[in-house]
This record gives structure tokens, C-alpha cells and sequence, in this order.
């Protein structure tokens, strides 16, 4: 039920007079959430969501999980923040089970707090190892908003703000429905168009090539998975080149593809490995990962990546029991089971609702995108947007891509314990929202 005490008009005055916009441009959405438990907000008026996005991609066991409760409590009272130089139990004990589930050879971790941070650290890694400054990035990737990670995120934020540090070079990304690279039969033309990247690269490269960092499917750049075959065609560039691999799976580790980690499906191993959002269950926990034969060359070059919150106990506590829950009740299988399910559904809308240009992803990572005509692919931001906010008023939280250059996408990431009841519902919703917005056929 409703706050009788609470004053929708009071608050948001008070939102708009302190609070700084953060969303490029953005607005916050005009809803207060006022509790989140399992799959579902609750909004200060009482109204039901289903939480269609794990919130900020991160919720991979729900709101409000009991096990992780019980964790958070536990720590609270016992270890929670010490002094960086100090490495407890929960610590020692999260990196032991994150290498168990890890190809052997990634063995070493480092936890820290949010993915940016993790990038930060493992980009800081490579151009140690290396002796080189060059970084390889995708044209539609992001990697976070601190500088480093900044730098090798081209999907936003690169005008205002003055230079990047030096060494940043793109690789055009591999999106299937959108490329210029074509076959003579229309199908993507994706090994051509890694080699002209890398050729161009290899142009603009003043002999300093560090590592290359990617997502395997990138989620703020619509969605796009990359093309079987197309992992193992990048690392053999790099490998030519004397280059790392970074593997960034801030929204793709942990299960939520399918598999434990999602380069898993393509057979390559990074030489580092980062991970954040679905490694906390919506806490703040990250952790950078790499050989223990790099770990052992940066340690005698002397690695320095230092934070006030690295090896924070209470955090690697919620992540091990967070690992253990996902391996325990085999999670990453029930991901790749339900999204298929999920992923049949969706191509049935798009058959209904001509607006659906694509279905994409695997696993519990799906993106639909929005499109302006039938013989078109112009991105249709606005309509994307009335959708997204139909189905907020229909009672699910939908997040779309408005990023200006990435079209309208819609990313289906909901927690991995969600019962096929609720994806039911949020899919009839999800119908009733494009059956009742002006546009969404022709």
C-alpha cells in the first residue's frame, strides 16, 4: 500500500533541487520505488513492476535473496570494512571458488568494487605487462566512466570532456544487422570486417599495441553477439600482434548466457578476465582476473591498483555465496533453458509487430530492437521510448538503448530465478504494450 505520509510533488522538488543528472541528458524515471523483493518494485503507490532488467543489469538472484540477506547480516556484525594491507577468509575464500569455476590457467583475482574499476585495473595490468599504451576497443563498447575504461568506451560520453589518453583505437563492432560488410548472398561479411579493422589499426598504431578489451555480447551497444567463430579470429590478431585479451563480462558472467562465463561459449580464454554487476547480486562487487604468470610479471614490475574498498570482506562474501548459489542450483542452465523460451516468444511478437527489427542474444541477455519502417532499419528512439514507458504503466520495467547512434533497443536480462509464471506475465505485458502503441505495425 501507499506511504500515507508521502508526497510525490514534495519529493521530486527536492530531487530536482539537490540531485545531480548523471544520464546524459536523461531524465529519471518519474516513479519512487519504495521496496524490491524477488522479481518485483513496488512503487509509492502501492503498484506492482516486474523488474524485466535485474535493475542496473545486477540483480542476478532477485531482490532481496535470503541467502544473501543472511550474508550481508552476517557480515555486518562480524567483518565488513578493513584496512586494504589486511586479507581475510571471505576474501581468500570467494578467489578460490571463482578460480574453481574458471579455466585453469586464470587463477590469480583481485576484487574490487564496480566494473569501471575493474577495467581500470586490468587495462593498468596489460600495459605493465606489455611495456606498451595501446588499447583496442569496439565502436559500439563500454567499459565504464573512469578514465581508462572511459577511454575504451566509444558507444557515449566522448565529447566535452577534452582528450583521452593516448593509445585508444576502435574496432568497428560485428553487428550483424547493421553492417556494411555483406557476402554476395546478404548474409555478414564479419571475418572482412575484422580484417579491415585490423588493418586500419595497424595504420594508426605507433608500435605499441598493449591489449584488445571486449564484451562478448554488448549490452549498452544493443545487444549484439558476436558471430560464432569471430572470438578466435580476434585473438589470433592479437596474438600476431603481441597483444592481451581482456574479456570484460560485466553483464554476461555468472551464468547469465548460458554458460558459466560467456566466452565460454566461443572456446577462447582471455588473459584477463574482469567481472562486476552479476558477481554482487546488486551489491557493489567487481574482480579482475588473470594468469599467475602475468600476475607474477606485474608483481615484480610493481603493480600498483590500490582503492579504499579492494578486498573489502562483506563484498567477497556476498560474491562467494552468490558463485555458490549459481553453481549449486545450476542457474547458468536454467538461463539458457528460459531464454530460449523467452527468445521464441519474442520472435512471435516480431511476426505481430512490424516495428521489431531483430531479436538478439542468448541466455537471459536478449535485445529487441525498435525500428521506423518495414524496408527500413532507421532506429525508432521515440517509439522505443512510448513502448518502454507503456509497459512501465502496464507494470514492467523495460530499459531501453536511447543512446542516439545505437537505435531503440530493448534488453530482456531479468534475474535468473525467475519463474516462468512471472516471464509469462511480463510477456503478455510486453504484447499488450506494442498492441496498444500507435506505430508499432504498418
Amino acid at each position: 500500500m501507499p506511504s500515507p505520509t508521502f508526497n510525490a510533488t514534495h519529493f521530486w522538488s527536492d530531487a530536482d533541487s539537490h540531485l545531480i543528472r548523471y544520464s546524459g541528458g536523461g531524465q529519471f524515471v518519474r516513479r519512487v520505488i519504495v521496496k524490491a523483493q524477488d522479481c518485483v518494485l513496488i512503487d509509492s503507490d502501492g503498484k506492482e513492476i516486474i523488474d524485466w532488467t535485474s535493475g542496473q543489469m545486477s540483480s542476478m538472484l532477485g531482490h532481496g535473496h535470503p541467502e544473501i540477506v543472511q550474508v550481508v547480516n552476517d557480515s555486518m556484525s562480524t567483518l565488513d570494512h578493513l584496512f586494504s594491507g589486511f586479507i581475510t577468509r571471505p576474501v581468500v575464500d570467494a578467489a578460490k571458488m571463482l578460480a574453481s569455476i574458471l579455466p585453469e590457467q586464470l587463477s590469480k583475482v583481485m576484487f574490487l568494487n564496480t566494473g569501471a574499476e575493474s577495467n581500470e585495473a586490468a587495462i593498468r595490468m596489460a600495459k605493465l605487462y606489455t611495456g606498451k599504451h595501446e588499447i583496442v576497443a569496439f565502436s559500439a563498447s563500454w567499459h565504464g566512466m573512469t578514465q581508462a575504461a572511459a577511454a575504451a568506451t566509444y558507444s557515449a560520453g566522448r565529447k566535452g570532456y577534452g582528450p583521452n589518453g593516448p593509445g585508444q583505437l576502435v574496432l568497428p563492432t560485428p553487428n550483424a544487422f547493421r553492417s556494411p560488410f555483406r557476402h554476395p548472398d546478404g548474409s555478414h561479411d564479419w571475418e572482412t570486417e575484422l580484417n579491415y579493422g585490423f588493418e586500419m589499426i595497424d595504420c594508426q598504431s605507433t608500435g605499441n599495441l598493449a591489449a584488445a578489451i571486449i564484451e562478448p555480447i554488448l549490452s549498452s551497444g544493443g545487444v549484439i553477439e558476436l558471430p560464432r567463430g569471430y572470438m578466435k579470429a580476434l585473438k589470433a590478431h592479437l596474438d600476431k600482434r603481441g597483444m592481451l585479451l581482456i574479456i570484460d563480462e560485466a553483464q554476461t558472467g555468472i551464468g547469465r548466457t548460458g554458460d558459466m562465463f560467456a566466452f565460454e561459449h566461443d572456446g577462447v580464454v582471455p588473459d584477463i578476465l574482469t567481472l562486476s554487476k552479476t558477481l554482487g547480486c546488486g551489491l557493489p562487487v567487481a574482480a579482475t582476473v588473470t594468469s599467475a604468470e602475468i600476475e607474477q610479471s606485474v608483481f615484480e614490475k610493481g603493480y600498483l591498483f590500490y582503492t579504499t574498498h579492494i578486498s573489502d570482506p562483506l563484498p567477497a562474501a556476498v560474491a562467494l555465496k552468490a558463485m555458490e548459489i549459481v553453481v549449486r542450483d545450476q542457474l547458468h542452465l536454467r538461463a539458457k533453458e528460459l531464454g530460449l523460451r523467452i527468445k521464441s516468444r519474442l520472435l512471435e511478437l516480431q511476426k505481430k509487430y512490424k516495428c521489431i527489427g531483430e531479436v538478439r542474444g542468448r541466455g537471459l541477455l536478449l535485445g529487441i530492437e525498435i525500428i521506423a519502417g518495414q524496408n527500413s532499419k532507421e532506429p525508432a528512439h521515440v517509439l522505443g521510448a512510448e513502448i518502454s514507458d507503456r509497459c512501465m504503466d502496464l507494470g514492467l520495467s523495460m530499459n531501453i538503448v536511447r543512446l542516439a547512434h545505437m537505435g531503440g533497443v530493448f534488453r530482456v536480462a531479468p534475474p535468473l530465478t525467475i519463474t516462468d509464471e512471472m516471464c509469462d506475465r511480463a510477456l503478455d505485458i510486453l504484447d499488450e504494450a506494442f498492441r496498444t502503441t500507435k506505430g508499432t505495425s504498418w
